[in-house]
């Protein structure tokens, strides 16, 4: 019976990730160095979504594969996003007061990337429509749709 391929400095471990439509490929060395969820109004402004979970590793445990020339960016004063020019995905966010991080969305990768998202921050800025973990029930004719569940009203003594 062969034995497992143990991890080496010479055979590290490595998990891929990809824009939606694969033009821009990458990956980081696992474990990444955080993950966390973000609510801020930046994030949310430039994902068009309540939320999103990132995963950071530094710089030189990231590789840029391909699609380099599809890749671009908008910046503004002490921070970068990165999307891919032909579908629209976002892909990196970088910071300046942590100029040796990229940031990276969780979805982007494949498989497992060694830190699971235990932080949340900006929850400040989450907005009043965003899910908060409600109670839900599948909703009667529309398979893999969730709806929240009635509320129980309390009945007066």
């Amino acid at each position: 019976m062969e034995k497992p391929k143990r991890r080496t400095l010479s055979n590290p471990e490595r998990a891929a990730g990809k824009c939606r439509c694969g033009a821009v490929r990458f990956d980081i060395l696992v474990p990444a160095l955080w993950a966390w969820h973000d609510h801020s109004a930046a994030t949310r402004a430039t994902t068009s979504a309540a939320a999103m979970c990132w995963v950071g590793s530094w710089k030189k445990r990231f590789r840029l594969l391909e699609g380099e020339d599809e890749v671009t960016r908008w910046e503004e004063p002490g921070t970068a996003r990165s999307f891919c020019a032909r579908c629209g995905t976002p892909l990196f966010y970088e910071r300046d007061r942590s100029r040796h991080v990229i940031n990276i969305p969780r979805a982007l990768f494949e498989s497992r990337v060694g830190r699971e998202p235990r932080y949340h921050a900006g929850l400040k800025e989450m907005p009043d429509w965003a899910y908060l973990g409600e109670a839900l029930a599948p909703l009667k004719g529309y398979p893999g749709i969730m709806v929240e569940r009635k509320r129980k009203k309390k009945r007066a003594p």
